[in-house]
């Protein structure tokens, strides 16, 4: 399988960002309860999940948080990455037919070390439902290497 590289270290900047969008399906959940084994009935039973607070279902936390993942290790830095960190407030809940836009930006970048500290959020109709901050380690740029990412 050939993969498009993502971002060496040294081409990292200070506020670069990247973002990916999910509509949260019902088979997306049940597919997450089946990989996680987090059967929590408020994610999976539309009827049990009527009679909680949130008066429906609600996706995993876990399963909303790993758009950033996916963010971290396809596109910036991208493949070769290394997912190190996270720290994350979840404020609201995503439900079933949310469209979920999950952003991640460069805030700090360590350079001896390869580290990048990356802020990151999900948001829902335009509110945060989950902010915080991921730390990676991003690849190096192999010796003799002159390429540039386009």
């Amino acid at each position: 399988m050939s993969y498009q590289r993502g971002y060496y270290l040294d081409e990292l900047s200070l506020g670069m960002e990247a973002e990916m969008t999910m509509d949260i399906t019902d088979e997306g959940i049940q597919t997450f309860a089946k990989l996680s084994g987090d059967f929590n009935p408020i994610h999976v039973d539309a009827e049990y999940a009527a009679t909680t607070p949130f008066g429906k279902q609600i996706a995993h936390g876990a399963f909303t948080a790993s758009l950033i993942s996916a963010i971290l290790g396809n596109d910036l830095p991208g493949p070769g990455s290394i997912f190190l960190e996270m720290n994350m407030k979840f404020r609201k809940p995503a439900y079933l037919g949310d469209i979920v836009t999950a952003v991640a930006e460069v805030e700090d970048i360590h350079s001896r070390t390869g580290r990048v500290k990356m802020k990151v959020k999900c948001i829902v109709d335009g509110k945060v439902i989950i902010r915080g901050h991921c730390g990676v380690l991003a690849p190096k740029r192999p010796e003799g290497d002159t390429s540039t990412k386009s």
